[in-house]
């Protein structure tokens, strides 16, 4: 391909992202407005503008579509991108769509190591997807944990370091399946989140004990760690890793996602799952990560003063949002819910309308839950 026709179509594509943000923006607008449709609220600030279920047990190129955890969107391809969790025996691979409230699978991604072998679920559990500046793909697994660095090739570039502790035991602290969850990079490019779904051991003495991640919640265990890094050249990845922030969860829950809108701006989707109940899930938004104190040194975040942890402000309890007709599998609350794992956030200029905030749920390849996408509008503090 030539470079005139790469710079050609790449501006197509950005085009075409940018046109399907402004236009759920505009539906996000329209939701928040004094005459918008009544009966959308999902307290305390947010409104459902509506869901698409087109992606569930659908497949591309023979592959199966499904296990979806995480959600970036991706300019190059214009627009979205998630990572696959618990692949099987298949490769590790990302999935690409278009409009996520009309969704079209539109390519996949295959993960490999250096060496060009693909990475499975043996060696890999994809949680968390972020796209660089330069388009290159980050991934956070569950299974040592790790942050990798992946070309547009799916060959493996680099990795970020993680501390010793985060390793799931009896090598460090975390509980098999309750490790890096959440991964974002901040709209500048300037900042990676990457964000612990369950406590660490240390960290959980006098919550009271933790009883692992996965769909089943965090234990009473209330204190998860964030790693902040930052953009720097010449580390490992290409990001240097700065501080760890402390974070509380409601009782039951634990951090399915973390997604920045901004430097140091973060929403947090808390989770939890029930069986015979169905699942919750809550938005809350940290406006503090860029001065929130460093937590690294601190062995249990239980002893830390209470303003080492950042503050959060609630923005949607999906529990209380309106069903939209939503169907449902199995028991829930409110059949809109299913397993949200994947947060997408488009940010509005301040004064300049609500965000788009664009959830995936990840159906763990099952029979009884549902691969949905569901947008909401929010104001974002």
């Amino acid at each position: 391909m030539t470079p005139i026709r790469r710079i050609v179509l790449a501006a197509a594509a950005a085009a075409a992202l940018a046109c399907s943000a402004a236009t759920a923006a505009a539906a996000s607008t329209a939701a928040m407005a004094p005459g918008g449709p009544r009966g959308r609220a999902c307290p305390p600030t947010a409104v459902a503008v509506g869901f698409s279920d087109a992606l569930d047990k659908a497949s591309i190129d023979g592959v199966a579509v499904g296990g979806l955890s995480g959600l970036a969107a991706d300019r190059r391809s214009g627009g979205y991108v998630a990572v696959q969790d618990h692949s099987g025996t298949e490769p590790a691979r990302l999935f690409f769509f278009r409009d996520p409230r009309h969704p079209t699978p539109t390519g996949t991604l295959t993960l490999r190591r250096p060496d060009g072998t693909p990475y499975d679920a043996s060696s890999f559990d994809g949680e968390g997807v972020a796209v660089l500046p330069d388009g290159r793909f980050l991934v956070s697994s569950e299974t040592e944990p790790s942050v990798r660095v992946f070309g547009r090739d799916g060959r493996q570039a680099g990795e970020l370091p993680v501390p010793a502790r985060f390793a799931v035991a009896p090598a460090g602290e975390a509980t098999a399946n309750a490790t890096l969850e959440g991964l974002s990079v901040s709209p500048s490019g300037r900042f990676v989140y990457a964000t612990m779904e369950g406590a660490l051991a240390g960290d959980a003495q006098a919550g009271g004990g933790q009883t692992g991640g996965g769909q089943t919640g965090g234990g009473q265990a209330p204190f998860r760690r964030i790693l902040v890094y930052a953009a720097d050249s010449g580390a490992p990845g290409g990001f240097r890793l700065t501080r760890q922030i402390g974070y509380q969860v409601d009782p039951g829950n634990r951090i399915a996602e973390a997604t920045a809108y901004g430097d140091g701006r973060l929403v947090v989707l808390e989770a939890s799952f029930t069986p015979n109940v169905g699942n919750t899930a809550t938005l809350y938004a940290v406006t503090s990560a860029d001065r929130a104190p460093d937590v690294g040194g601190i062995a249990d975040l239980a002893t830390a003063p209470a303003a080492d942890i950042v503050a959060k402000r609630p923005v949607a309890d999906l529990v209380r949002c309106p069903t939209l007709g939503a169907p449902s599998r199995e028991p829930q609350l409110n059949p809109l819910l299913d397993n949200y794992e994947g947060l997408a956030v488009a940010a509005a200029p301040v004064g300049r309308g609500p965000a788009t905030l664009t959830l995936i749920s990840d159906d763990n390849l099952a029979a009884t839950q549902i691969t949905r996408l569901l947008t909401l509008a929010a104001p974002l503090p």
